[in-house]
């Protein structure tokens, strides 16, 4: 089943129930303070306007970025500019609508800017009304991160804060990928329509991320550094983009330069492997080996050669770079197939030298 972000369906005047798939992920950290008020970041947030007739949606507030003089809420374009639709200064409240019956809740930010989609990112920021939400850009769970961004590596540690599963942990299992991701234009209605990334970054776990968890800052384990801003995903895979293109994506439309408010390290929150352990890792505290970067660059270079046709490939939803099993230090190219289709693709067991890995997962959806 795809899940979406988080929306409510009204049935009758004062009755809801949540539409969305939440699919009994868990809430890492008991979840409860992530969906009511909260001057965190790493909670329940978004456009007051993202409501229909029957729906009403909601995102993640992920983080806290400034230009220097201004601070701006982090997060998606599908959650604060409603899929390319808002008009600057619209209403951004916490916890979002979803989380108050679709009733308007106290209102924290002020819709600024937003990447477009088609950019490569999902990508927008609300200027902060002052005195609403942590100055120090605390995020739930987490801490004060890094202002440093890190650029993601296979075998990464990293962890996240959202508004429906809390704090997860997990292992970044490709980079460089290029995905196809499903949007909806209007909350829970609307014409569904396909946006096509290259360049992201992939986290294989169905625990890491769900429905509503969109928005959410992604950072390393150690150190707390931003390494890419969460928008989409299956039951299996939790999508990024890479937190350096979204920075530069976004200071461009906004002609300023933006950076996280942060320190120079991990802020006093919750630590690695406190919550879960993924698969990725070997044992408790023993964090899977990163794959080199010669390798990597090797992959990525045929990956190129191979790419559009890999993805013109019915049934392909993704492909990227990877590590193979039992053997960290080997790249693979990573090739990601849509179950539900009826198309079966199959590949040779190498390309150009290299492994290739399938994974079968659901279709790719903006949660």
């Amino acid at each position: 089943m795809a899940r979406l972000r988080i929306c409510l369906i009204s049935l009758f005047v004062a009755a809801f129930l949540v539409c969305s798939s939440l699919l009994a992920t868990g809430l890492a950290d008991g979840g409860a303070n992530h969906q009511v008020r909260n001057q965190h970041f790493g909670v329940s947030g978004g456009n007051i306007n993202d409501i229909t007739k029957r729906f009403c949606c909601s995102g993640t507030l992920g983080s806290l970025v400034t230009d220097g003089t201004t601070q701006y809420i982090l997060s998606n374009n599908h959650v604060l500019a409603r899929t390319d639709q808002a008009a600057p200064g619209e209403d951004v409240s916490q916890p979002g609508l979803v989380d108050n019956n679709c009733r308007v809740p106290p209102i924290v930010a002020d819709f600024s800017i937003a990447s477009p989609l088609g950019s490569n990112v999902d990508a927008a920021i609300a200027q902060l009304r002052p005195g609403t939400m942590d100055a120090t850009g605390f995020i739930e769970d987490i801490g004060v991160p890094s202002a440093a961004v890190l650029a993601p590596t296979v075998g990464l540690s990293v962890a996240k804060s959202g508004r429906t599963t809390g704090f997860t942990t997990g292992t970044i299992a490709a980079i460089n990928a290029s995905v196809n991701v499903q949007y909806q234009k209007n909350c829970g209605q609307g014409k569904k329509f396909v946006v096509s990334y290259t360049n992201q970054v992939v986290i294989n776990s169905n625990t890491f991320s769900a429905g509503g968890d969109s928005g959410s800052l992604i950072v390393s384990n150690s150190g707390h550094n931003p390494v890419a801003l969460l928008f989409a995903g299956s039951s299996t895979t939790t999508i990024g983009n890479p937190i350096a293109e979204v920075v530069t994506k976004l200071s461009t439309v906004l002609g300023r330069s933006l950076s996280f408010v942060g320190t120079g390290g991990a802020g006093p929150g919750k630590k690695a492997l406190e919550t879960e352990v993924q698969p990725f890792f070997r044992g408790i505290g023993e964090q899977m080996p990163q794959l080199p970067q010669q390798a990597a660059e090797r992959a990525t270079a045929v990956l190129e050669l191979h790419r559009a046709n890999l993805m013109a490939t019915p049934g392909v939803i993704g492909a990227g770079v990877g590590s193979a099993e039992g053997n960290e230090s080997e790249a693979t190219i990573v090739v990601f197939v849509d179950r539900t289709s009826s198309a079966k693709p199959e590949f040779a067991p190498t390309l150009d030298g290299l492994r290739v890995k399938l994974v079968l997962t659901d279709p790719f959806v903006a949660f």
